[in-house]
């Protein structure tokens, strides 16, 4: 690992969270998407609080938005499109003279079912049509020009083979590739995380693998089999835990001690790119780096 690589980076928290806490409303097929379309100045705001709480890196709003999603609510391909290109526009007038990196979410198929198979995985879709519906999401959020690639919470092996497939043609551009994990040694469709990661570090472009959107719980033990399996930098974003209240929407019984007492941990078994998933909301985020970059 090179000292750059080496270097402690902050990692934004859930946007999600994020924009509820602005007082935006999230629900719907759409997601935080929905927002992109009705609210773009509330996108960029809540991606400035997090750089406001010192977030080094900031990821886009385009985890939901595919073609197929749209078309599903009664939306336009070219609907899809222009916010994915949107997303980037808007993260790249947040992180403006900043510094900030720019990383355009992109989502598991599982995102667009709103059946929870974002942490199931086993889609039953060929490889064909996995790499067909990543490849047109990929293509334009390329083009828009964000700084890498965030491709976050894939919960299953054969999406990582079907997604190199797809980034076959996007010019090597910088990315990452997290992981959904069930477990500190699998990934949500139950295979291992060294498979997963062994799938991931053959694609061109894929700069360091790790976790997101996973019970903090479980990090420890997959840093460790992450470290043991592959020389790439180990990001780590999972969520905030305790437990979700749907009536009130929110997270209960999480503390920012309780964040800053997992980054602590995740740091120490070698994570170099840190923040927060689902429950982790600017304030959150603005705790870990106080805590990583002062001890």
């Amino acid at each position: 690992m090179t000292e750059a690589n080496a270097r402690l980076v902050i990692v934004d928290g859930g946007l999600s969270t994020q924009l509820e806490s602005m007082g935006n409303d999230v629900s719907g097929p759409l997601w935080t998407a929905r927002t992109l379309l009705e609210r773009p100045d509330a996108i960029e705001a809540a991606h400035r609080a997090f750089i406001d709480a010192g977030a080094d890196v900031i990821i886009t709003s385009s985890y939901q938005v595919s073609r197929q999603g749209f078309l599903e609510v009664g939306l336009t391909a070219e609907d899809a499109d222009r916010a994915l290109r949107r997303s980037v526009e808007v993260g790249r007038s947040a992180a403006a003279d900043t510094g900030t990196i720019v990383a355009a979410s992109v989502g598991p198929y599982g995102a667009i079912t709103h059946d929870g198979r974002e942490y199931k995985g086993n889609y039953g879709l060929s490889e064909r049509e996995l790499s067909d519906f990543h490849r047109e999401r990929i293509e334009v959020l390329v083009e828009a020009g964000p700084d890498m690639l965030a491709i976050e919470t894939i919960p299953d092996v054969r999406e990582v083979e079907a997604l190199a497939i797809a980034l076959a043609d996007a010019g090597g551009i910088p990315a990452w590739i997290t992981f959904a994990a069930k477990d500190d040694g699998h990934v949500c469709a139950g295979q291992t995380i060294e498979d997963a990661v062994a799938a991931a570090a053959t694609i061109p472009g894929i700069q360091r693998v790790g976790i997101n959107c996973t019970a903090p719980v479980y990090v420890p033990g997959l840093i460790d089999r992450i470290r043991a399996a592959t020389d790439l930098p180990v990001i780590v974003y999972p969520n905030a835990g305790g437990t979700w209240d749907s009536l009130s929407g929110h997270w209960l019984g999480v503390t920012y001690e309780d964040i800053v007492r997992s980054a602590r941990e995740w740091r120490d078994h070698g994570a170099t790119w840190i923040g927060g998933c689902c429950g982790t909301e600017a304030a959150g985020i603005g705790a870990i780096s106080e805590a990583l970059r002062g001890a």
